[in-house]
């Protein structure tokens, strides 16, 4: 399938990526690409940018490079109640928001249980658009809950390229990806595609997306990013916030 919208990616504003806005546009453009999200990583991730870049995203171009642009954050589940590391205020100003469980800012002593409360309370914020690599085993949780909540909050699940790559520190992704697809395909509920792109040369990377798509022949209208008006009612540019 022809994937046009890649729905993650990070510029050298996050810290520990290489490239410049213009930079990730140019290279998501001469991938076919129509739209790039760059959702920074926010405050509570070491290294990253603070509160103000994310309050001042309106002064970026929303178009460039020929690329349409989405400005937003991958904001931190910081804690099994679902709390966040970006005010409600800054998160319903922008674009997109992805939120994400990482081991810098969630401890890995939780359990099963609390990782899924984590979920299930970040996915009940609306201004929350999409739930990051839900695929790493050092954070285990329900599957079957975690669809059927994205199904009732109107969230997406994303697909993430780069946790599938052989060097990434998320264990068990591919597995724990599958599970999450078929529980998709028999909930019918849409997923969303993210490069995680930290550097220009990933900038639209789906090759290992497009495996697990192939492998477990996975429905084209369930993905989101096949078509910009598909992916246009769960951005909060286009919700009544």
């Amino acid at each position: 399938m022809k994937l046009i919208a890649d729905t993650h990616a990070h510029t050298l504003a996050s810290g520990h990526a290489y490239n410049t806005i213009k930079e990730m546009a140019a290279a998501a453009k001469a991938r076919g690409l129509q739209t790039l999200a760059l959702t920074e990583h926010a405050p509570k991730m070491p290294g990253t940018c603070g509160l103000f870049y994310f309050q001042n995203l309106d002064v970026v171009p929303r178009e460039m490079e020929g690329i349409q642009l989405l400005m937003g954050a991958e904001v931190n589940i910081m804690d099994s109640d679902g709390n966040i590391d970006l005010p409600e205020k800054t998160c319903r100003e922008m674009d997109i928001v992805v939120a994400s469980l990482h081991t810098p800012c969630y401890d890995r002593t939780h359990t099963p249980q609390e990782n899924i409360n984590a979920y299930v309370a970040a996915m009940k914020k609306p201004y929350i658009n999409v739930i990051g690599h839900p695929d790493d085993s050092r954070f285990p949780f329900d599957y079957e809950i975690l669809v059927k909540t994205a199904k009732e909050t109107g969230t997406l699940l994303e697909v993430n390229n780069s946790s599938m790559r052989p060097a990434s520190s998320r264990v068990g992704s591919r597995e724990n990806i599958l599970i999450m697809l078929d529980l998709c395909k028999q909930y019918d509920v849409p997923v969303t595609t993210g490069s995680d792109a930290h550097v220009d040369a990933d900038a639209g990377n789906f090759s290992n997306i497009r495996e697990v798509f192939e492998y477990c022949n996975f429905p084209e209208g369930l993905v989101v990013t096949k078509d910009f008006e598909m992916l246009k009612p769960y951005l909060n540019l286009y919700k009544s916030l």
